[in-house]
């Protein structure tokens, strides 16, 4: 029973600031009599369609009355209204219609043990008792009123108030007859200062092409999945022990159209498979595809956490390239972004009013270096937010595992601060235990629900036991990028061949440490920008020998232990730094070198992938074994590469000088072939090597090796032989 509305009510719900807008309007009994009562602000008169019963107006406002015998007017009854311009509208009024968000819903999301929130939350095609319509809901603790706009209400946020669910902070509106693809954002005023501001959806799924900020209602995915086979593969996978070779993509600077364009995703599956698959890569790592507002950050200043980017296309094209993917055999994993976002106005900064989903504090909630915001993991509806993304993207686009990029500046607290500017946790440490405990989190979830699903960390510090089980003490990543071998080897490379005597121990210094984790070998983007240079122009000499460099760390790194990454574009040696505001430079593959370059990626994949001693002991001393890391004069590497039944010789030869009569030991007797240097004319090099001949192991120990053999190593090249 409610009483005749109040002026302070009528206030509320005219000045559009009532917290609970179903108390006032929709349906009630009042006084033994039924009420309806409709807001309708620029209506020139309203009537319910079913009996055709007029509305008053109230005090010259926009609020509509009708009055009169109980059981009149049905549970869900149309609204029929005329505008100023004698425009005719029908819907059935909202608020008629009971709460749609259960209660345990919002117990597990408010306990942040909600792992489908993308479900509950955003908005979604809905049906009350055959009346179809569309479900929003919110978290906006901190609001005093809430509204759904958009093209459906003309942006009007006294149109479409949403009600309040107790102490959850969520905010839910059924809006019967409205359908998906319309544009809308969130409407927020805040219950301390009265700011309003205009947000879009952080669990949209789909948004407007930028720079157009609004979200949208997604249409259902109508995509068929053809990919049921891989899928149950991958869970059963014993990926530990198979080869793994990452292709690294920037999907807007990879290719263009004739015109410039972007790609869609149905083009990016046609051209994209068909290189990856030839070039043997078994994975493609898309950087952020998450929706982003601006095109520089490559995705990394994400605003829409559910969403692939509209760049491209739709989400079910989207799943059209993952599922290509799939029955290609190649994995897809996708960068993902925990660990800050952007401040842009419509996004999740100061998303009620208030600091919401980063920290109040700067010291704990921005990001000086990126001029970001830093997620407040401490929140259990901030942590339900992230951990409920990271599941969309694995059940509902089918990626294959996620790369957690900056995860060192989450689990520090004075990461890239100076003193002063960081505030200690409550030991007094510098560790952040919230954000460590949400990765412990963000992983075993992934993991209990998906099994094969790979969690791929790039920590840059020697933080221990990142790639280990939560159960003894670590963070629960299946692997690590070894950020500390990629930074020593290319400094190495940097030197000239002539001082590279004196550093032989930035290469050999990595086996001290190799199977700490489970390690990624990654030359990634971030290596070829900001005035890095390009991989080839990292490496010292002239073109020849800038080349014949470039080859021989790929086979380094192909040999050495830990699953591969080359990000686009390195694999064929191309020569400026990476922008992403341009393609690759392709035309370079009409020369030589590089032809060379990207034959030699190519057969090295091949090779990784064909002989299990380079790729079945990848985390595990049982797979290496140094003939001589101690060559520093010659600047020579020798090592075995094992598995449970076979071995192959690694010999690395540093300096452009060829290395005549060359002996080192090997564990058995027998005759070796060369199958594999990096110095073939194939490849564009000298063709200085051991090719055509077998070569007799001797009964002569060396280098702690019962037996040995004596080669001739080509200048700036790697060779891989085995025994015949």
């Amino acid at each position: 029973m409610h009483n005749t509305l109040s002026q302070s009510e009528f206030e509320r719900i005219t000045q559009a600031r009532h917290h609970d807008p179903f108390s006032v309007l929709g349906r009630h009994l009042e006084n033994e009599q039924e009420l309806v009562r409709a807001y309708m602000p620029n209506a020139d008169e309203v009537t319910i369609a079913e009996g055709n019963l007029p509305l008053q107006r109230v005090n010259d406002s926009d609020l509509f009355e009708w009055r009169g015998t109980p059981g009149t007017v049905p549970d869900h009854y149309r609204l029929l209204w005329r505008d100023g311009g004698h425009h005719e509208h029908i819907a059935h009024d909202p608020y008629s219609f009971p709460p749609q968000v259960s209660d345990f819903d919002l117990h597990l999301f408010g306990e942040g043990r909600h792992r489908h929130a993308y479900r509950i939350l955003g908005s979604h095609t809905h049906e009350v008792d055959g009346i179809a319509g569309i479900l929003f809901a919110v978290w906006a603790p901190n609001a005093e009123r809430v509204s759904v706009v958009g093209e459906f209400n003309q942006w009007d946020g006294r149109r479409h108030p949403m009600r309040v669910r107790g102490g959850s902070g969520v905010w839910e509106l059924f809006v019967p007859d409205l359908l998906a693809g319309a544009q809308y954002k969130y409407e927020i005023r805040n219950r301390n200062s009265g700011e309003i501001v205009l947000k879009a959806d952080p669990y949209a799924q789909a948004f407007e092409l930028r720079p157009q900020t609004a979200s949208l209602i997604s249409e259902p995915s109508t995509y068929v999945w053809r990919d049921q086979a891989w899928l149950d593969k991958r869970a059963s996978l014993d990926w530990q022990h198979l080869p793994m070779s990452v292709y690294e993509v920037h999907l807007g600077s990879w290719q263009r159209g004739t015109e410039g364009e972007f790609l869609c995703y149905r083009e990016l599956a046609d051209r994209l498979i068909a290189y990856a698959k030839e070039m043997g890569f078994t994975h493609i790592e898309l950087l952020p595809i998450t929706e982003h507002p601006y095109d520089p950050s490559w995705g990394y200043q994400t605003t829409g956490y559910y969403a692939p980017t509209s760049r491209f296309g739709s989400p079910d094209e989207f799943r059209y390239f993952i599922d290509s993917c799939h029955q290609h055999d190649i994995g897809v994993l996708l960068d993902w972004v925990p660990a800050h976002f952007p401040k842009d106005a419509h996004g999740l900064a100061r998303f009620d009013g208030t600091p919401l989903y980063e920290h109040e504090d700067p010291r704990r909630g921005e990001h000086l270096d990126w001029s970001t915001l830093i997620y407040n993991y401490g929140r259990n509806e901030v942590k339900n937010f992230l951990l409920s993304s990271a599941l969309f993207w694995i059940e509902e686009m089918h990626i294959d595992g996620l790369r957690v990029d900056a995860v060192a500046s989450m689990i520090y607290l004075d990461y890239s601060r100076e003193e002063g500017e960081w505030i200690p946790n409550e030991y007094g440490g510098r560790e952040n235990l919230e954000a460590l405990i949400f990765l412990r989190e963000l992983n075993i979830t992934v993991h209990d629900e998906h099994a094969g699903v790979l969690m791929i960390a790039e920590e840059s510090t020697s933080w221990p036991q990142v790639s280990r089980p939560t159960w003894t003490g670590g963070l629960g990543f299946d692997m690590k990028w070894n950020m500390g071998w990629m930074n020593d080897t290319l400094a190495y490379m940097a030197e000239n061949p002539i001082n590279r005597r004196y550093h032989q121990e930035l290469l050999t210094f990595s086996m001290l440490y190799a199977f700490t984790e489970n390690f990624m070998l990654p030359f990634s983007h971030d290596e070829v920008v900001h005035g890095k240079q390009s991989m080839l122009n990292k490496m010292p000499g002239d073109e020849w020998q800038r080349f014949a460099n470039l080859r021989a760390l790929y086979t380094y790194q192909f040999c050495h232990p830990g699953k591969k990454l080359l990000f686009m574009g390195t694999e064929f040696g191309q020569g400026l730094e990476w922008d992403s505001t341009q393609v690759l430079d392709w035309y370079v593959l009409h020369y030589p070198y590089h032809q060379g370059v990207q034959r030699l990626v190519r057969d090295l994949n091949r090779l990784y992938q064909q002989m299990p001693a380079l790729h079945h002991y990848e985390f595990d001393w049982r797979g290496f074994e140094w003939i001589d890391c101690h060559d520093a004069e010659n600047s020579v590497l020798s090592f075995l590469r094992r598995s449970d039944d076979a071995f192959v010789v690694v010999v690395i030869n540093l300096t452009p000088v060829t290395r005549d009569d060359y002996r080192i030991g090997v564990p058995q007797k027998g005759e070796y072939s060369e199958v594999f240097n990096s110095d073939s004319e194939f490849y564009a090099g000298s063709n200085v090597g051991n090719g055509g001949h077998v070569i007799e192991a001797e009964d002569l120990a060396w280098m702690n090796q019962p037996f040995s053999i004596s080669l001739t190593l080509p200048p700036l090249a790697g060779i891989v032989l085995q025994l015949a």
